[in-house]
C-alpha cells in the first residue's frame, strides 16, 4: 500500500458505475484473482484519454481485456486499440469479453510475446497513446521497442512502477525471487526520468504509475 488505506477507500467510495459490462468483467477478474487495473488507476486512465483523445493505441498486457475494454469506452470512436497477450488461457477470455462489450471490431488482440511482435513492428506505426501493464522485468527492453513508434506528443503510461512501495528499499530487503524485477524496474525509472526525447512523472497511484509524454 502505497496511500493510506482510510484515503484509498473513501477515493473508491467516490467512483460511479461504469457500463455493466466493465463493471461485471472487474468483478468477475477480482473473484478469479486476474490482477487487473486498480480503480484509482482506472480513473487515472480515463481522465488521460478523454485529455489526449487518441486515434491508434497499443496495450501491452490485455489480461481478461478489462482495461482494453475501459480505453474503448473512453477514446474517441475512430480510436483503434491493438493489445497483445502471452498467456494462452486468459486470451480466449479476453476476446469472449471483446464480444461481450461488441468491441471486436475496435480491438485487435495479438497473440504471442509482447517484445517479439513489437520487434515486427514497422517504426511508422505511429500510436499516440501506449499502456504498458505486462511483465515488469522487461519494462526497459519494452521501452526500447515503444520509443520507435511512440509519436511526438504521444502519451505512454507505465502501471505498477512503485511494486507496493518495495521500490524504494534495498535490493536486499526484498524477497531474493523479486530482486531482478526490483533492479530493472528501478532501472526502468531512472531511464524514464533521464530520457531526452521523454518528460515523465512518476505518480504514487494505485501501485505506481509513470505519465510520460514524448517531447
Amino acid at each position: 500500500m502505497i496511500v493510506e488505506e482510510r484515503l484509498t477507500t473513501y477515493l473508491h467510495s467516490l467512483e460511479s458505475a461504469d457500463i455493466p459490462v466493465l463493471d461485471e468483467i472487474e468483478q468477475e477478474a477480482l473473484a478469479d484473482m486476474v490482477p487487473i487495473i486498480r480503480k484509482e488507476t482506472k480513473s487515472f486512465l480515463k481522465v488521460m484519454l478523454e485529455i489526449k483523445r487518441p486515434v491508434k493505441i497499443l496495450e501491452i498486457g490485455t489480461a481478461v481485456g478489462f482495461s482494453a475494454i475501459l480505453m474503448g469506452k473512453y477514446s474517441p470512436e475512430e480510436c483503434h486499440i491493438t493489445t497483445i497477450e502471452n498467456y494462452e488461457k486468459r486470451i480466449p477470455i479476453a476476446r469472449a469479453n471483446f464480444a461481450r462489450a461488441g468491441m471486436e471490431q475496435k480491438i485487435t488482440l495479438l497473440e504471442g510475446d509482447a517484445l517479439e511482435i513489437m520487434k515486427g513492428m514497422p517504426d511508422d506505426a505511429g500510436f499516440d497513446f501506449v499502456f504498458m501493464d505486462a511483465a515488469k522485468g522487461q519494462y526497459p527492453a519494452y521501452l526500447e521497442q515503444v520509443m520507435r513508434f511512440l509519436v511526438p506528443g504521444g502519451i505512454l503510461i507505465t502501471d505498477n512502477v512503485l511494486q507496493d512501495g518495495d521500490i524504494i528499499e534495498s535490493r536486499f530487503a526484498v524477497e531474493r525471487r523479486d530482486r531482478t524485477i526490483h533492479s530493472r524496474m528501478r532501472e526502468y525509472l531512472y531511464t524514464l526520468k533521464h530520457h531526452p526525447e521523454l518528460e515523465t512523472s512518476i505518480l504514487p497511484l494505485g501501485d505506481g504509475v509513470a505519465l510520460s509524454v514524448r517531447k
